[in-house]
């Protein structure tokens, strides 16, 4: 999918894997957008219940002020065929030069267990590299604009034609009210002070040095060149985690397995399971 619109364009891909959920990856720039504001706009839960039509309710769960990770539970209504859905995500933000990079991945939380209704989607990872670009107007004027690449897959217990056919129809509107949201976002943010508990989290980042991270739009971030594999020995270890990569094309999506915290021991046990089956 492409589409364009005056102040943002979007592309976006599909890979049906053999096994597992498809993937979907997009690339979509904001003009007269900074990467700051954006990466706020997307922790907002507050502000999201306004625009987001699907996001019945949220709840913080647990926090971890001093690196930013957070526990969050959603509920999100579905079709009316379909049964709502329940999330409950560790999320976490990593900063590298002029770029914010994004990781929330759904994980097991023993103290809210599962029932019948509504529905909890246990695989989910969506992850986000924000960064600013030059905008891709050519009217001779140099523009700045926001990229964000999202890397996002997640198991919501519906047959692979039913979730094709309606991410097909339904996801060029989606992603209006996302920009619609995101410009009503700006505008609160313009005449208010006062930022909700989870745009101040996203504030908390995690320094770190990432190869790239502030790279220009020369590229394409979806080249089949680029792509490549890490070994598994190759793996650093910084500020107390460890990193693992996930590439599509030339976009990269960072795979943090956090050493600590509750979070950590998910995203490590998950890690260790997908290993496994290899």
């Amino acid at each position: 999918m492409e589409r364009t619109t005056s102040n943002m364009t979007y592309k976006a891909w599909r890979h049906e894997p053999e096994v597992g959920p498809i993937m979907h990856c997009s690339q979509t720039i904001f003009e007269d957008a900074t990467p700051e504001l954006v990466r706020d706009f997307f922790w907002d839960d507050d502000f999201r219940l306004k625009w987001d039509p699907m996001l019945v309710c949220f709840k913080i769960l647990d926090e971890f002020p001093l690196n930013g990770t957070t526990i969050i539970h959603w509920i999100k209504k579905f079709p009316f065929f379909c049964s709502d859905r329940e999330y409950i995500f560790g999320r976490r933000i990593w900063e590298s030069g002029k770029a914010y990079y994004c990781v929330t991945k759904g994980i097991p939380y023993p103290s809210l267990p599962k029932k019948e209704k509504p529905r909890r989607v246990e695989l989910y990872f969506s992850s986000w590299r924000i960064r600013p670009v030059q905008s891709p107007k050519k009217d001779g004027q140099q523009h700045m604009a926001c990229e964000v690449t999202l890397f996002h897959y997640e198991d919501m217990g519906i047959p692979k034609d039913v979730a094709k056919v309606g991410v097909r129809h339904g996801m060029w509107g989606a992603v209006k009210k996302l920009q619609s949201g995101f410009r009503a976002y700006q505008l609160m943010r313009k005449s208010e002070n006062i930022l909700s508990r989870s745009a101040i989290m996203a504030r908390v980042t995690t320094k770190t040095c990432i190869a790239g991270s502030d790279g220009s739009l020369d590229q394409g971030p979806f080249s089949t060149e680029q792509a490549s594999t890490e070994d598994d020995n190759s793996r650093a270890v910084q500020h107390g985690f460890d990193w693992k990569w996930v590439v599509v094309g030339g976009a990269v999506a960072a795979v943090c397995v956090l050493n600590t915290g509750i979070v950590g021991k998910a995203l490590l046990l998950g890690a260790a399971r997908r290993q496994a089956k290899k």
